[in-house]
């Protein structure tokens, strides 16, 4: 599956936030990597998205639709913005945020975006979690069919080899 810059790649932003948890990492390089231009982050705007990522976490993984739904709902409602049309690059397309907007304001406008895109233009599941245990990771189904359950080949082919040991060791 495939998805443009303003839809499913900022749910790809929202999973590297949740997943930037853990260690705490400076956020500016990991906006930058996903093309968010104005990254510069105070120390209090830096804050800001890591609180904002704890509710962004709440969105992955198993739940039902009413409350996936709700929780994005919620989100867009706290990151609200007037969403407009921009040239600057010389193509029409989205910015979720106002022009003056501080970039975790930004950041936050352009994840709840693109969180709703997926849950309503993809299907809602692909916003899941690492199946393997203790993994847990974050991440966007940009699968075919739909039905990872791994965050990476790697955790998958681990948790093959655990399930095989264990059949064994029975």
């Amino acid at each position: 599956m495939h998805f443009n810059h303003y839809g499913g790649e900022a749910a790809l932003l929202a999973a590297d936030l949740v997943n930037s948890l853990a260690p705490a990492p400076p956020l500016a390089p990991l906006l930058a990597a996903r093309g968010v231009t104005d990254h510069a982050l105070t120390t209090a705007q830096e804050a800001d998205l890591r609180d904002w990522a704890v509710r962004l976490a709440e969105c992955f993984g198993p739940q039902d639709l009413p409350r996936r739904c709700a929780r994005v709902n919620a989100l867009l409602a706290h990151a609200s913005s007037s969403p407009r049309i921009s040239l600057h690059d010389g193509h029409p397309h989205f910015h979720y945020s106002a022009p003056a907007a501080d970039p975790a304001a930004h950041v936050r406008a352009l994840t709840a975006a693109g969180l709703a895109y997926v849950v309503c233009f993809a299907e809602a599941h692909r916003l899941g979690r690492c199946a393997r245990t203790p993994c847990g990771t974050a991440f966007v189904d940009t699968s075919r069919n739909g039905r990872r359950a791994y965050c990476s080949v790697r955790c998958a082919n681990n948790d093959a080899v655990a399930r095989h040991r264990e059949r064994r060791r029975h």
